[in-house]
């Protein structure tokens, strides 16, 4: 993977949200949304340099200092390092959590993977009333018990994240619990494969392909993904819709691998391969989504062309497709 543009949005502190071209906004700030995301990707390249090892350390200690008790977490914070918001458990705690047990997961035995087991716990005692805050945080909890299959909190989540993902509805033309598509949608069954194989449940899992399956097929045109706009995407919508997304396809390419490791089938190990296309230029305008010279991702997908921006979220799901592909491969 080619880091030049994660390295030139982050500093000794943390991560630049935002970029116009590839110079970054200081002005936006940085938010744990990025940052968790950053510490995702960092702490799974499996032999760092100094220079990967010295992000995953910064990235590890922004999620740290966004906790708070009770397992609640800050999102927003200024460049000066004061933190903007009230802690809450949005999506931000959920890809905290998602963060902090991979990294107890990914990174070597010792004190930075001690204090990300510990974080990811902490993070437990919190629950959502989002959807995809609770399933990135019930990914974040099955990466906590791999690290410490006796840390209650993270089973206790599990549990309650099995009782609230929705599950498929019974029309069949459209069977996502939700009224439209909107935004890294891939994430929920992604979550229930996860759970269900971890606690062993083979309804759950049922449920879970099913959705994925459905997600995959209903943002697939001619071999290609054709992927939901910025805008969401009801049964009716005309498409395609412009202002596609990274995230969403970096999603897909997140689920697949997990369904790939669920079940050993190859078709998932297609699914992955098929996000790394769209970023490579089989999508619907036919232009790369990324900078090969930068590592970066552009910040939407237009029907002339690309956003030229290449912010944090958008070069963090182009890297995360790059480095799920090298491992995405069919189980002997």
């Amino acid at each position: 993977m080619v880091l030049g543009q994660l390295v030139r949005l982050s500093t000794s502190t943390g991560l630049y949200e935002h970029a116009l071209g590839t110079a970054p906004r200081t002005e936006h700030g940085m938010c744990v949304d990025d940052v968790a995301r950053a510490l995702v990707v960092t702490a799974r390249i499996a032999e760092p340099d100094h220079e990967v090892a010295a992000l995953t350390r910064t990235y590890l200690s922004f999620v740290r200092a966004a906790q708070r008790p009770g397992g609640l977490v800050h999102n927003r914070r200024s460049p000066d390092g004061t933190w903007l918001d009230t802690p809450s458990t949005g999506d931000h705690w959920g890809r905290a959590l998602w963060a902090l047990g991979t990294a107890a997961v990914h990174l070597p035995h010792g004190p930075l993977a001690d204090d990300a087991r510990a974080g990811a716990s902490d993070a437990t005692d919190a629950r959502s009333s989002y959807p995809r805050a609770t399933a990135y945080a019930a990914l974040g909890a099955v990466q906590l018990l791999r690290a410490d299959p006796s840390d209650e909190g993270a089973r206790r989540l599990l549990q309650d994240a099995r009782d609230t993902l929705g599950r498929p509805l019974t029309d069949a033309r459209w069977p996502w619990p939700e009224p439209r598509l909107t935004y890294a949608n891939a994430v929920l069954p992604e979550a229930m494969l996860a759970v269900a194989h971890l606690l062993g449940d083979d309804d759950l899992l049922a449920d879970g392909l099913l959705l994925l399956q459905w997600l995959v097929s209903e943002q697939t045109v001619d071999g290609r993904l054709s992927v939901v706009p910025a805008g969401g995407r009801g049964p009716d919508d005309l498409r395609p819709g412009f202002d596609q997304q990274p995230i969403e396809v970096s999603a897909l390419a997140e689920a697949g691998a997990t369904a790939l490791r669920v079940t050993g089938e190859a078709r998932w190990a297609v699914l992955v391969e098929r996000c790394v296309a769209w970023f490579e230029g089989a999508n619907d305008s036919g232009v790369p989504v990324r900078d090969a010279a930068t590592g970066g991702g552009f910040d939407g997908l237009e029907r002339d062309g690309v956003n030229q921006n290449q912010g944090a979220e958008s070069t963090l799901a182009w890297l995360a497709c790059a480095q799920l592909s090298s491992t995405a491969v069919v189980a002997p």
